[in-house]
């Protein structure tokens, strides 16, 4: 299988595991980032780096954008105006002046995997309200010292 393959059957192994805030554990708990930290595990092996501690809300108004700062360090931004491939990380702001927080796993061009309270992991479809909350796309492939977007 291709790396991207694995990244979604990784993720899709997640559906269903219940919300649980800074958690990572399969079938267990996860949140947004959660998710994303297993899937690493599962299909890369340990994870880069550990995640600070954050606060549970989505209207946080921090001055850092610390999801957005790990995206950068850990993984391969894209260009903007690529179509989203298979296994893309996809960073979202829910408002203009906030900073990134929430992270999801394309399966599809116009499907993700995301971890949200009261529903857990699951899949939702890339409707305009989320295209237009979308910041930041990322690929697995670690980043290069000269910071290449493909």
């Amino acid at each position: 299988m291709t790396l991207e393959a694995d990244i979604v059957v990784a993720a899709q192994g997640w559906l269903g595991t219940p919300y649980q805030h800074q958690a990572s554990l399969k079938q267990v708990g996860c949140d947004c980032l959660g998710l994303l930290r297993g899937v690493w595990r599962e299909v890369k092996g340990d994870e880069p780096e550990m995640a600070p501690p954050y606060a549970p809300r989505w209207n946080d108004a921090a001055k850092s954008d610390l999801l957005l700062e790990m995206a950068e360090r850990n993984f391969c931004r894209k260009a903007k105006d690529e179509p989203i491939e298979v296994a893309d990380i996809l960073l979202f702001r829910y408002r203009q002046h906030l900073p990134t927080r929430h992270v999801a796993i394309a399966i599809s061009n116009d499907r993700f995997i995301h971890a949200y309270a009261g529903r857990g992991v699951v899949v939702n479809g890339f409707s305009a309200w989320w295209q237009r909350h979308l910041v930041g796309r990322y690929g697995w492939i670690e980043p290069s010292t000269d910071k290449i977007i493909r």
